[in-house]
């Protein structure tokens, strides 16, 4: 029997638990230093303390895994018999973990391949279970790698945020479009392309976004076989009445995914999150 591929990826990617345990997928974190302090997404920091955080207004942060913590975990992926590594991350405009695991690959003890998946929540965690499904199916590096890519080719991830401040504090889009938002007093529509975060629509209400949300997700799903995830922070209500009709307008959806982000992307993003990943199998 050839060796495992082994699937590695970050915790921005917000897979189920039971997924990374399904599937044998690593995550590395990232961390989110607020104030002084460092703290591990997943483990140290919820997204609810970011929230209060950005609150009170107190300094929000978020940095890359150092490349060590990458060649660790390629280290421990060869120890237990892999012949090879796919490391899978988010967008490299948001973030240097792209690079880092670069960095960590190039001295790693198998052969590792890093893809800039240019994502981030499940519209990243679609892509891994793509190629962790690919791995578990003994897909060589190159069959997995395709697989992911594909999968994100057809992903789209879109959203709304209450303000567009935190978006521009964190530098992930333009002061023009911040300013713009402000002073028209709309609510932004986003979504991911190229890797990078655009304006897409603005919207009077925050109930006029919500619902438009809801259209634009439908519309782009289609008669296709989905699946759909639906992202919030602090606003649990809001993402489940969200998700129950788009479970009543998909007809062919297969999975759907509800949950908070992480303290990363909340960091960037400020409470009042709501976005919504369409995936066609």
């Amino acid at each position: 029997m050839s060796a495992h591929v082994a699937i590695v990826t970050d915790s921005t990617a917000y897979l189920p638990p039971e997924a990374l345990a399904q599937h044998r997928i690593t995550v590395v974190p990232l961390a989110v230093i607020i104030g002084d302090e460092a703290l591990e997404e997943g483990t140290e920091v919820s997204a609810r303390s970011v929230a209060a955080a950005l609150q009170r207004r107190r300094p929000v942060t978020t940095s890359r895994p150092a490349p060590e913590e990458f060649a660790a975990t390629y280290r421990a992926a060869a120890a237990a018999g892999a012949g090879a590594v796919v490391s899978l991350h988010l967008s490299a405009e948001f973030s240097g973990t792209y690079e880092a695991a670069c960095l960590a690959a190039a001295d790693a003890p198998l052969p590792v391949r890093v893809v800039d998946t240019g994502m981030v929540g499940m519209a990243l965690g679609f892509p891994v279970l793509a190629a962790a499904e690919a791995a578990d199916a003994g897909g060589t590096p190159d069959d997995i790698v395709a697989a992911a890519r594909a999968r994100a080719a057809e992903t789209s991830a879109y959203f709304y945020v209450d303000t567009l401040d935190y978006l521009r504090r964190g530098g992930r889009i333009g002061a023009a479009q911040a300013l713009l938002g402000s002073a028209l007093a709309v609510k932004p529509l986003l979504q991911l392309t190229d890797g990078r975060i655009q304006l897409m629509e603005k919207v009077r209400t925050a109930s006029r976004a919500v619902a438009r949300l809801e259209e634009i997700v439908a519309d782009r799903a289609g008669d296709h076989r989905v699946d759909i995830a639906v992202h919030h922070l602090a606003a649990p209500d809001r993402a489940h009445a969200l998700a129950e009709r788009l479970r009543a307008r998909v007809p062919h959806l297969i999975d759907l995914h509800v949950s908070e982000v992480g303290a990363v992307i909340g960091a960037h993003t400020g409470p009042g999150l709501l976005a919504a990943v369409v995936s066609p199998r």
